[in-house]
């Protein structure tokens, strides 16, 4: 094999020609065909037992072509990034110049490199530290979340159901008096103001009674993620068959007691304080951090090449797609739910590609200037905390190269953000300064969008 590499006239763009010679080509031909022998069926022979001549005479030798190609071709392109020391930050474009038996493979590769972080000041930067302080009103709302944590339904018989209720419903829907998918159901729980029926539904349910029997009329929204039913007006028939409302325990010592170790609600109030004074440092860490990195990332100049942008949306894509399975739904039907394609998906989440990959490149610099180094030590601390964790055995652990890398990364990174924020000029403010800040920023952004639009 031999490859030829020169850049192209795109910044941060190279093109690799490749040469796999013709008798390596046609040893992965008669690979590919040994793999696959036992699919073929030819007449005269049993299936699988055509040798290679008469397959190919059969089928012609084109059909072993791709897979051939895949073989040899990952294998060259892996080596020629290895051989040729080439940081490579998006998916190949191929083109086959030439494939045939008894010729040599000839196929072309451009690629995306990695660009280069020109560095702004990252030392010294001015930072504003928030202070949030743990108020009585924090306390109370806690122990109200608690109180409905721990709160009971309990059944209404005198009384019409409001909003806040939940409420054991039948319903029948139609359109234009004919039944459809999914509008059908039977002692169906439904929390009134919980907005998980289509808009006007819930609002009509309040003030029915036990036993009420209801027509309630509305109208599926324009981008309902079923299109067979968006737009369209609908009827409900309506049965009440139950009305239950939540009932709140009272906030006292003995409700200090049920729901905690403590024996008095001053101490569970002053638990409670302790643990979100704790909270709001961490919080107010991770802020500044973020901060750091961003104003680093202002100061700095990045030329982001098109490819690393497509990559970096298909990784947030393939997160996104894994995150929802584990909640048995797909990418698919997420989509579907809120109404977008995929190229939609992709356009609102260009931004926070382009912010991710920058934040990346900007962290691994700095590491570079600094000469930032992580010990054998310190990675093996790391997988102990992660063997911990995630009940893994270290040795496994190690045994995982994305693991390690994934590992150095992380320990190279806090050590940048420590530089950062050791080095930085921190000014504490208020909560309202801060919030008068953001709104600013909103402000200025929505500026911004008018005067594009």
């Amino acid at each position: 094999m031999s490859v030829k590499v020169e850049k192209t006239d795109k910044k941060n763009e190279v093109k690799l020609e490749f040469t796999i010679d013709a008798k390596q080509f046609d040893e992965s031909i008669v690979n590919v065909f040994n793999k696959n022998a036992k699919y073929f069926n030819i007449p005269g022979f049993r299936k699988g037992k055509a040798p290679f001549s008469i397959v190919e005479r059969h089928y012609g030798d084109e059909i072993f072509y791709e897979d051939a190609f895949n073989e040899v071709a990952n294998k060259a392109y892996e080596e020629a990034l290895d051989s040729e020391k080439l940081e490579i930050v998006s998916k190949p474009k191929i083109d086959v110049v030439q494939m045939e038996k008894g010729k040599d493979l000839i196929f072309t590769a451009i690629v995306n490199t990695k660009p280069e972080v020109e560095l702004g000041k990252y030392k010294g930067i001015d930072l504003e530290k928030v202070a949030q302080k743990v108020t009585d009103k924090d306390i109370e709302e806690e122990l109200n979340n608690m109180a409905e944590r721990n709160s009971r339904m309990v059944n209404v018989e005198k009384r019409a159901a409001k909003e806040g209720d939940t409420v054991l419903i039948d319903y029948i829907g139609t359109i234009d008096g004919k039944a459809f998918e999914g509008g059908r159901a039977e002692n169906y729980d439904l929390t009134l103001g919980s907005k998980t029926f289509i808009p006007g539904f819930e609002e009509q349910v309040v003030g029915m009674k036990i036993n009420d029997v209801k027509d309630i009329k509305t109208k599926f929204p324009d981008d309902y993620f079923s299109k067979d039913v968006a737009g369209k007006e609908a009827n409900f028939n309506v049965t009440v068959h139950e009305i239950k409302e939540k009932e709140l325990p009272k906030i006292d010592d003995e409700f200090a007691k049920d729901v905690s170790e403590f024996d008095t609600l001053n101490e569970l109030k002053e638990d409670i304080k302790s643990k979100k004074e704790k909270s709001n440092e961490e919080k107010t860490k991770r802020q500044l951090e973020s901060d750091a990195i961003d104003a680093v990332v202002d100061s700095s100049k990045i030329d982001i090449p098109a490819g690393m942008i497509d990559l970096e949306l298909d990784n947030m894509q393939d997160d996104m797609n894994r995150n929802l399975s584990y909640q048995g739904f797909s990418f698919e039907k997420y989509l579907q739910m809120v109404g977008k394609t995929v190229a939609q998906f992709r356009t609102e989440s260009r931004d926070q590609a382009i912010k991710s990959i920058k934040r990346r490149l900007v962290l691994e610099a700095i590491a570079k200037d600094e000469k930032i180094e992580v010990s054998e030590k310190e990675i093996d601390s790391k997988l102990e905390e992660l063997s911990k964790a995630y009940g893994r055995k270290v040795e496994d652990l190690k045994a995982i190269k994305e693991v390690i890398d994934g590992v150095k990364t992380d320990l190279e990174d806090e050590k940048v953000i420590n530089i950062l924020i050791d080095n930085a000029k921190i000014k504490e403010v208020s909560e309202k300064k801060e919030s008068k800040k953001n709104a600013d920023k909103e402000e200025k952004k929505d500026t911004k969008k008018s005067n594009k639009q």
